[in-house]
């Protein structure tokens, strides 16, 4: 059941009794803005974020009405060093999530592997060829969007992909969502896209469960905007749309 509806200069909010609901009015808003590309194109460009905050809308977004075989898919972040054949990677999470269930056009991971510098020009050139149309994200506890933590984020970064220092608290979020055993085994270090790559799409559909968000949703909805809550940035976003839960949106209802 819809709860409650807010909107922040141009973000629209939306709020959810339950879990289940929040990701099953994501997925059908992630599906309507990937439709509608598809009307307008033969391609969408889609660009996927990896969390257990999105296990609900991916599981609800493989059962709307979506030509998958005219979506590219892409990965919002990854950590150096880590791959596909790696169980605490993102690409095995989205593998496992979506991207191995669905019959994608393509399937483009961040090969954080190989060369680092390598990796970020290639994957500069194919998001400079497949525009983003539609971004589905969450955020994290620290308010970063991807692995765009507050020390590192650039609301004008010129970069398209970049590697960044991961900062305590989002290390320890990766802890809290069950990936790692405990901090030390969090990787220091990720590629990720940045905050104007992520803006450039059409559409932005953010998923964000749990109490642990609570104090993020707050200060990414009436704090200071800045690069000190990197989710600010989606404020300024006509095509933003962002789905709670009751215990993420504690603090704002």
């Amino acid at each position: 059941m819809l709860i409650k509806t807010l909107k922040t200069e141009k973000l629209e909010t939306y709020v959810y009794d339950t879990r289940s609901e929040m990701g099953k009015a994501a997925a059908k808003e992630a599906a309507r803005a990937i439709n509608e590309i598809l009307k307008e194109k033969e391609f969408a460009n889609v660009i996927f974020a990896a969390a257990p905050s999105q296990n609900e809308m991916l599981a609800s977004l493989l059962n709307e009405d979506i030509d998958f075989s005219r979506v590219n898919a892409f990965h919002m972040d990854e950590y150096v060093g880590l791959g596909i054949e790696d169980g605490a990677s993102f690409a095995r999470y989205l593998s496992d999530h979506i991207f191995s269930l669905a019959g994608f056009a393509s399937v483009n991971l961040i090969p954080a592997k190989n060369d680092i510098e390598t990796a970020c020009e290639k994957y500069t050139e194919l998001l400079e060829k497949f525009r983003p149309d539609v971004v589905c994200m969450g955020i994290g506890e620290n308010g970063h969007i991807a692995f765009n933590d507050p020390p590192v984020a650039d609301f004008n970064d010129p970069k398209v992909i970049k590697e960044v220092q991961l900062d305590e608290i989002c290390r320890m979020q990766q802890v809290h969502d069950g990936c790692f055993p405990s901090i030390d085994k969090v990787p220091k270090y990720a590629l990720t896209l940045t905050i104007p790559t992520l803006m450039s799409a059409k559409y932005l559909i953010c998923t964000v469960p749990a109490i642990t968000k609570a104090n993020a949703v707050e200060a990414m909805l009436f704090g200071k905007y800045g690069e000190i809550c990197p989710a600010t940035s989606l404020r300024t976003h006509s095509g933003a749309k962002m789905f709670l839960d009751r215990d993420s949106a504690s603090k704002v209802i």
